[in-house]
């Protein structure tokens, strides 16, 4: 199933740490118009295209999320560094020597590199020890404080990671920044692209929200605005198939993810089922997950009275870092995957999902 690489790309090269994801919700209403006028947007800043399918049918929302894992600009010393603040999960290992931009008011992007006291200046006992994020500095060029302020650079401005969007020898697998998760905001505008034109027995709502990696927090409000019948948080997660990881769950190459459980959600029997047998009987390749992170499934299953939901998508190595990788199969397969899932679903589908029999099953 053709997926269209160029918008994947666009997507992923914007800069959009949590809280200033302006430019990746600007980017994405430019693709939603293209396949409905009807948007919804709440106050923190999830949008959502809407296509009508039966105007009484059940309310899908499906959800990616624009945020990226980054910084923000805390503190500018007499030096000139930045002194930075993480934005996500980060693991101070992955920072060091790696290039990063900043992004100013005016929407400039400075270029930058995270350092840190060389190892030929540190003691033998300090070499042996990670440096703490604490200790770590960004270098945009200047001299003194007073030419960095001439940057246009504040404190509360966002840092981004850099990494080009590279198609990697043998032409199966791709590497950038964000996947994490603009594969998610990807996967919301082919599914709108695809339905745009076909008949379905729902009402869609299929865009991003903001700020999941810094606790869920745009999930909440976009559920609170839309109150879905069903949710599907679209989102890339950790790979397990690289050297030093212990029965890793997730392979690259081997089909789309259904998670069994996270530290924030355990999806519903009921639901466990239909997405197992969509797969099936759909022909499209799966492989079961069990992370010890979460997703926006896990805030929009408990708002209301209860919200049946799943997390799909795809694995990644690398998230949280300056470069992800993927599989090009993957990506087809978890976009199968999504369009007959919604498709599937109607009002006696959601009915037994919601209903007793759902529940216990």
């Amino acid at each position: 199933m053709s997926i269209n690489w160029k918008r994947m790309e666009e997507l992923t090269q914007l800069p959009g740490v949590p809280g200033a994801e302006g430019e990746v919700r600007q980017a994405l209403r430019k693709h939603i118009m293209q396949y409905t006028e009807e948007t919804v947007q709440d106050h923190l800043g999830s949008l959502f295209g809407v296509l009508r399918g039966k105007e009484d049918g059940p309310r899908i929302l499906v959800a990616g999320h624009m945020d990226e894992v980054g910084f923000m600009v805390t503190r500018i010393t007499d030096q000139g560094f930045l002194k930075f603040q993480p934005l996500g999960g980060w693991w101070s290992q992955v920072m060091l020597a790696q290039r990063v931009e900043v992004v100013t008011r005016s929407g400039k992007r400075i270029p930058g590199v995270i350092g840190s006291t060389p190892p030929h200046l540190l003691s033998p006992d300090a070499r042996k020890k990670p440096v703490e994020v604490e200790q770590m500095f960004i270098d945009v060029g200047a001299s003194d404080r007073k030419e960095v302020e001439t940057f246009g650079i504040r404190p509360g401005d966002s840092i981004v990671p850099v990494c080009p969007f590279v198609e990697m020898e043998g032409g199966k697998r791709l590497m950038t920044k964000a996947w994490d998760n603009r594969f998610g905001c990807g996967l919301a505008l082919e599914l709108l692209e695809d339905l745009h034109q076909a008949e379905h027995p729902n009402v869609v709502y299929a865009g991003a929200t903001v700020q999941e990696e810094v606790g869920l927090r745009g999930a909440v409000t976009a559920a609170n605005t839309v109150e879905p019948d069903v949710f599907f948080a679209v989102d890339a997660g950790p790979a397990g198939d690289t050297p030093g990881v212990k029965d890793g769950f997730g392979e690259l190459g081997k089909g789309v993810v259904i998670r069994l459980v996270d530290r924030s959600m355990v999806p519903l029997p009921a639901m466990r089922e239909f997405l197992i047998k969509t797969a099936e009987q759909e022909e499209i390749p799966y492989q079961f997950f069990v992370s010890q992170g979460g997703t926006d499934a896990g805030a929009v299953h408990r708002t209301g009275k209860g919200v049946p939901s799943a997390a799909i998508g795809i694995c990644a190595r690398y998230i949280h870092s300056h470069a992800a990788v993927v599989d090009k199969g993957d990506i087809e397969a978890a976009k199968a995957f999504l369009r007959a899932l919604v498709k599937r679903l109607d009002t006696d589908t959601v009915a037994m999902l919601k209903g007793d029999e759902g529940i216990c099953r």
